[in-house]
């Protein structure tokens, strides 16, 4: 039997996600988006750094190594967020809650493209599943019927999640999912500097002048994001990857909720019909089949 706590931590990052999207769309309300971006990675930055210090278990990259983490760096936290908060300021949390949903199925998609790998029937399916409940969010879960700009941007930030997975993949062979979290983070929060420049330059930054949407902001980088993530890897490593992904499928459902009561967001039919069809497609392609197993010889075989 699985450590309760272990799955109440499970719990707890899908309702932390689920929640990210939401108060990411309420302090938009405050702060420009690029400088939204740019101040909730710092701040995490500084926590996982501190966490980093704190352990000791750090090493340091070796030569190839640094390669991948700059492009992780660059395709998972400078493009993700910078169109994750460009689009979530045009679109809806819950329409940015299942559009990411989809980035599973996308990196099965880009593996097959671009590392060879082999794609069954079953992926098959599930992709094209998946797709179409994005397309019936994109098409008819805005305001009004057609492709929002907000949407195409959260397609380009779940695009550069689903890249950046296949660095990660490369990664994770020779240094630990702790380590390159906080090595790809940093990285792409030094990069994101630039674009905060051009986008004061441009008279288009702006940060709030309130106490709680500063302490909300610390909030969401440290619990929401980076506990979160320590949280979520521990479920991996105890409970094991596949019951792990299944708490993903309710952040999605947990943002159009809390969005609704919190931001006045409508629950669109598109939203919760593009939203069963995402999850059912990524439950799909993540399906393992049970091989029939020959009985022992002697041995009855019971019923499952």
């Amino acid at each position: 039997m699985l450590d309760r706590s272990v799955m109440l931590k499970l719990w707890g990052v899908s309702l932390l996600w689920g929640g990210n999207y939401v108060a990411s769309a309420y302090m938009l309300r405050d702060f420009s988006p690029i400088f939204l971006s740019f101040a909730r990675l710092v701040v995490m930055s500084l926590f996982l750094i501190s966490v980093a210090m704190i352990n000791k278990s750090m090493r340091w990259p070796k030569k190839r190594e640094w390669g991948l983490l700059l492009m992780a760096g660059i395709t998972g936290t400078l493009i993700n967020q910078l169109f994750y908060f460009t689009g979530l300021k045009e679109s809806t949390a819950g329409n940015a809650a299942l559009i990411i949903a989809l980035a599973p199925i996308a990196t099965t998609l880009l593996s097959r493209i671009f590392l060879k790998e082999m794609i069954t029937g079953q992926k098959l399916v599930g992709a094209i599943v998946a797709l179409i409940g994005v397309i019936c969010i994109v098409l008819y879960g805005g305001k009004e019927l057609g492709i929002s700009h907000g949407d195409v941007y959260l397609l380009a930030a779940m695009l550069g999640m689903s890249i950046s997975l296949l660095f990660i993949r490369k990664l994770t062979t020779a240094m630990t999912s702790y380590e390159v979290t906080i090595y790809s983070t940093v990285i792409g929060t030094l990069l994101m500097s630039p674009a905060v420049a051009v986008e004061a330059m441009n008279g288009g930054l702006h940060a709030s002048h309130r106490l709680f949407t500063w302490l909300l902001l610390i909030c969401v980088a440290v619990i929401g994001q980076g506990l979160a993530g320590f949280w979520w890897n521990q479920g991996i490593a105890v409970a094991g990857a596949s019951m792990s992904a299944m708490f993903m499928n309710i952040p999605p459902f947990i943002a159009i909720i809390v969005s609704h009561f919190v931001l006045g967001d409508p629950i669109l039919v598109a939203q919760l019909g593009g939203g069963i069809l995402i999850l059912a497609g990524v439950a799909i392609t993540n399906m393992k089949r049970r091989l029939p197993q020959e009985p022992k010889a002697g041995l009855g075989v019971k019923g499952t």
